[in-house]
C-alpha cells in the first residue's frame, strides 16, 4: 500500500506533462493538383467513400478526433498517419511513376477485397469509414478500371 502511495502521484505528474509535449499535425490548407482524386477526376461517389475511409490516414490533410490532444494518444496517431502515409499517399499519387500506381491500385484492390482496408481498428471508431457491400464493389470496380487504364 505505501507503493501505491509513492506511484501513484508519480504516475500522475508523468501523465500530465506529457500532455505538454506537442506532435506534428497532418494538415493542409489545399488539394494539391497531384492529389488522386483531382488527377483521376474521380467520381463524386467514389471520391467521398475514399475521403471518409482513407485519406486521414493516407494524405497529406487528417481530419483529427478529438482525443487527437491526449498524450499518448497523438502519438500512437502520429505514427499511424506517418506508417500509412509511407505505404500509400493519396495526396501525392501523380508523382508516382506508372509502374508504382499500378503497383498501388493492386494493392487498395486486394486489400478491400481481403477487407484489410479500412482498417478495422479506424472503423471501429469511425463508423461512417467502413464500406457497405455496394460501396465496397464501386470502388473496387474503379480500382480495376484505373489500373486498366493505366495500361
Amino acid at each position: 500500500m505505501k507503493i501505491l502511495k509513492i506511484i501513484a502521484p508519480i504516475l500522475l505528474v508523468a501523465l500530465l506533462g506529457i500532455q505538454f509535449i506537442p506532435t506534428t499535425r497532418n494538415q493542409s490548407e489545399f488539394v494539391p493538383k497531384t492529389d488522386f482524386i483531382k488527377v483521376n477526376n474521380t467520381p463524386d461517389n467514389i471520391g467521398k467513400l475514399l475521403q471518409v475511409a482513407c485519406y486521414d490516414c493516407h494524405s497529406n490533410n487528417t481530419a483529427y478526433p478529438w482525443y487527437n490532444k491526449v498524450q499518448p494518444v497523438a502519438w500512437f496517431l502520429e505514427d499511424h498517419i506517418k506508417e500509412g502515409k509511407k505505404e500509400l499517399n493519396f495526396s501525392e499519387w501523380d508523382d508516382y511513376s506508372s509502374r508504382r500506381k499500378n503497383s498501388k491500385l493492386k494493392s487498395i484492390i486486394r486489400q478491400i477485397e481481403d477487407n484489410e482496408m479500412p482498417l478495422f481498428s479506424y472503423t471501429l471508431i469511425h463508423r461512417d469509414a467502413g464500406f457497405s457491400d455496394v460501396e465496397k464493389a464501386e470502388v473496387i470496380e474503379y480500382m480495376k478500371w484505373l489500373k486498366d487504364s493505366l495500361q
